[in-house]
């Protein structure tokens, strides 16, 4: 067979095999396209996306203080022809999940979290002039119901978050806000977290070290809400960004096994 028969016939079964892939594809997405339908935050739409994630880095503050990442690089392109780091990280550093197993003896781990409670509806719970006036302000009922008043029932499966200010502020000591003794910046009141387990609320979620406020000494809201299976999120970056409600959360976590949490990449379709 001459060259050019071979190159001919080689082009014909290719064609027929993209043809083939073609259109098994689509008859797949329309078997899925009738089976599956979107979350209703999802198919509401979204114009925009906000990055609610912290870099993480060496200097990002912890609650311990001292560093919870490092990374070292034992690969170089200029002289491996590749680049790859080997990292040490504490699962709560940086912006992070807490997993139901944290605070309890058999919760969940955080590969064991269901993907659908990944992607949830935003509400976003505004105390930041209060916080501004006291370090150690609280989300209280009383802000879960002012929330209520302006914009309806808190969804089902929904990320509840609080909204401090403090994510502009992890380049400095007043993140943490250690004194000497204790740490001090804003948090959920135990009070709010069990008003919110009445909600069907999936999450609660801080821009805070903690869900607790820093100088709690008994963790009492991560010990009311994380033994009931549902999950925490740490240290949000980027809430003045994204409407009180509205929005859409999706939620990176990491999934290794037996993880009581794990840094996660966060951002909010808007």
């Amino acid at each position: 067979m001459c060259d050019i028969c071979v190159m001919n016939s080689v082009k014909e079964k290719m064609l027929s095999r993209r043809s083939f892939f073609k259109g098994a594809a689509l008859t797949g997405a329309a078997a899925m396209a009738s089976t599956i339908s979107a979350p209703p935050a999802l198919a509401a739409g979204h114009g925009t996306v906000e990055d609610l994630t912290h870099t993480l880095s060496e200097d990002f503050p912890t609650y311990f203080g001292a560093p919870g990442y490092s990374a070292e690089q034992t690969f170089k392109f200029a002289d491996n022809g590749f680049n790859l780091l080997n990292l040490a990280i504490n699962e709560h550093t940086g912006t992070h999940i807490d997993a139901p197993l944290h605070f309890s003896a058999d919760g969940l781990s955080v590969d064991e979290i269901e993907v659908s409670n990944l992607v949830a509806p935003l509400c976003v719970i505004d105390i930041a002039a209060k916080a501004a006036e006291d370090v150690d302000a609280q989300v209280t009922p009383d802000d879960i119901q002012a929330w209520i008043d302006a914009n309806g029932d808190i969804p089902a499966h929904a990320c509840v978050a609080m909204h401090s200010g403090w994510g502009a502020k992890t380049g400095g000591d007043e993140y943490r806000g250690f004194d000497g003794t204790a740490q001090h910046y804003p948090g959920f009141h135990v009070e709010a977290a069990q008003m919110l387990l009445e909600t069907g609320a999936g999450s609660i979620a801080s821009d805070t070290l903690s869900l607790d406020h820093g100088i709690s000494a008994d963790f009492a809201t991560h010990y009311a809400w994380l033994p009931t299976g549902r999950f925490g999120i740490e240290n949000l970056a980027n809430l003045d960004r994204v409407p009180a409600a509205g929005a859409t959360l999706i939620i990176g976590a990491p999934k290794h096994r037996g993880g009581t949490g794990g840094p996660a990449r966060i951002f909010a379709m808007v």
